[in-house]
């Protein structure tokens, strides 16, 4: 993928979208940063305070099976959001997304962008079925997830739902 921008309508600006590059820990860890502790939990599914040097790692990693786009809002220097997508390497047409937004940009489309791009990015490389875990209290991720994927199945797993595109 290459870099992308939109105009947010309601944030009134233009946002840049481009891949994460390789190992970029100190932009995932900005993120992190930018995220309140009830964002955490929702992304990470439990309280996370910090991230570990391995999770920093595993969450920097790009290549063929990792593909991360990352969001930045004009006149913003710190990252706003990223999606990222881990193809499961058992079934090559299946992957699993994750999403997280800095708390000052949620509720302005960039997420429903940017996983919109991944998306489509991901049925170009073939892959079918794409399923996201979410805390059942985040109803805005279900909703996003049900928006961009379409059809979907939703069941009960470990306390979370899993969201599927059918």
């Amino acid at each position: 993928m290459h870099t992308r921008a939109f105009r947010s309508r309601s944030l009134r600006k233009t946002i840049l979208v481009r891949p994460l590059a390789v190992g970029d820990t100190a932009t995932v860890s900005v993120l992190f940063e930018r995220l309140s502790d009830s964002s955490r939990a929702a992304r990470f599914h439990c309280a996370k305070p910090r991230l570990s040097h391995a999770e920093l790692a595993r969450l920097a990693a790009v290549d063929r099976d990792h593909h991360v786009l990352i969001a930045w809002v004009d006149g913003d220097p710190a990252p706003g959001a990223s999606a990222r997508l881990v193809r499961n390497v058992a079934d090559r047409e299946r992957a699993e997304i994750a999403f997280e937004v800095a708390d000052c940009y949620q509720g302005h489309g960039i997420a429903t962008a940017l996983v919109g791009m991944l998306i489509a990015d991901a049925r170009a490389a073939g892959i079918t079925r794409v399923e996201g875990l979410v805390q059942p209290s985040n109803g805005a991720a279900v909703s996003l997830l049900r928006r961009v994927l379409g059809r979907v199945s939703m069941r009960y797993e470990d306390g979370a739902i899993l969201v599927s595109s059918a």
